[in-house]
């Protein structure tokens, strides 16, 4: 998305000044301040951040971007290290634990929780710009905050929805598409008669499986744990959640057990499938690549079908920043962290990930990227709409471990494959819960 006049000029205008500051130390903290922000790099610092990497390069091209103006601005350099969406998690978990590597990640879900005597308490920062930019979405805030201390800084929801070829779904006999979880079944079994069959990870995928598994779960009236944190994963409302799935299953490509966060991308843009959920990336994928023109201006995007307890719940992905106590420099990584959220740099960074990015802050939520195109619509009220992971309980070490060890999504899988019978993964997935709330 193009950056309009004014905002293009102030960042030109702000990385002159940083250029012209680059080469004094004093000159550089004077230029900080009157740049509004209000924590100081200490002398000589450098950073090191520990980020997933991008499916959209518009919002990894914004986000260096913004960090070239900080280090143009304060002379603070900072690496970034980028790992695959899998990775993230087990190399901040021992950087944390190790006492050395990054000195920021940006993470997954609740994380955070896993080690958040780590962490530097970044409460004051996290207040600031709540205060500054319109308030946290709640959802978003759960993820950082334990009680009254905020351990990270919500970054951000990536969305997920249905994304479908218009075209097979006419040809399967729906003039539209199916707004319930009955409806949903009968559209997957017309695309797989057809030959252009639906597919959605049973894989140990971070984003997709897990959207897919609690979507599952909550649209029947499962949840893991009740509000009292004691495990409940064991029901009838999850024995049902596993036999839709299993029907569900019947209909899509092989494999999908295998699936991680890249394979339904792939078997989308390979014309293997026609129906799966996904990130806006997605559809940029085709929309970016000539010889996928016609798949673009076919694909159309809507948020999952409403399940038997009658109203929406979804997941969506959620990404965090947080600062490891190990970092010999946190004023600024605060520093980094405050610039990355002023206005400019932050509608900047959600422009250039072209609605794959929902804000974590509600001042962001008139950006123009969410009405400039009909396929960004239902992924505009991510942050809002999100339930979180540890649903009905709070979230904590307990729910950050077992998404880690990806219990729910195992659950299905086994069910799905014939592993185990519906009742066996139930027991399983309740076992190795209880590890954790135990």
């Amino acid at each position: 998305m193009p950056i309009d006049r004014r905002t293009f000029l102030s960042g030109t205008a702000s990385l002159a000044a940083g250029a012209a500051f680059s080469g004094v130390p004093g000159a550089r903290r004077a230029f900080a301040q009157s740049a509004g922000m209000t924590f100081q790099p200490e002398e000589g610092a450098s950073l090191r951040l520990l980020r997933w990497v991008p499916f959209v390069t518009g919002e990894e091209e914004a986000w260096n971007a913004n960090t070239k103006a900080f280090t143009e601005a304060t002379g603070v350099e900072v690496r970034i290290d980028q790992e695959s969406w899998e990775d993230v998690r087990p190399k901040a978990a021992v950087a944390a634990n190790v006492g050395s590597g990054p000195d920021m990640v940006m993470s997954w879900f609740d994380d955070p929780f896993q080690y958040p005597d780590k962490l530097v308490d970044v409460t004051d920062l996290a207040t600031k710009l709540g205060e500054a930019h319109g308030g946290w979405y709640e959802g978003l805030e759960g993820y950082a905050r334990q009680d009254d201390s905020f351990i990270a800084v919500p970054l951000c929801a990536i969305g997920n929805a249905v994304c479908y070829r218009q075209s097979h779904m006419e040809k399967a006999g729906f003039s539209e598409f199916p707004k319930d979880t009955d409806g949903f079944l009968e559209l997957c079994k017309a695309l797989k008669a057809n030959g252009t069959p639906a597919g959605f990870p049973h894989g140990k995928a971070v984003g997709d499986g897990n959207n897919y598994a609690h979507w599952l779960l909550w649209s029947h009236g499962g949840m893991m744990v009740d509000e009292n944190s004691k495990v409940t994963i064991n029901s009838p409302e999850t024995k049902a959640a596993i036999e839709y799935a299993k029907a569900l299953y019947e209909t899509f490509i092989p494999g999908t057990e295998s699936w991680l966060d890249i394979n339904n991308n792939r078997a989308f843009l390979a014309e293997q499938i026609s129906l799966t959920a996904n990130g806006v990336s997605l559809y940029y994928a085709a929309a970016k690549d000539p010889a996928m023109k016609e798949i673009a201006e076919d694909i159309r995007t809507v948020n999952l079908p409403v399940g038997p307890i009658g109203k929406s719940v979804e997941l969506h992905q959620t990404s965090t920043l947080s600062i490891f106590k190990h970092c010999k420099y946190p004023q600024a990584a605060k520093a980094y962290l405050e610039f990355m959220y002023q206005s400019d740099k932050m509608n900047a960074w959600i422009e250039g990930a072209s609605a794959y990015c929902c804000q974590a802050l509600k001042e962001f939520a008139d950006n123009p990227v969410w009405t400039s195109n009909p396929v960004h619509e239902p992924y505009s009220r991510a942050s809002e709409s999100l339930r979180p992971n540890g649903y009905a309980g709070p979230l904590g070490p307990a729910s950050a471990g077992v998404m880690a060890d990806y219990v729910l999504v195992d659950m299905f899988a086994e069910a799905v494959t014939g592993q185990r019978s519906p009742e066996d993964a139930m027991a399983n997935a309740e076992r190795r819960a209880r590890r954790y709330y135990s």
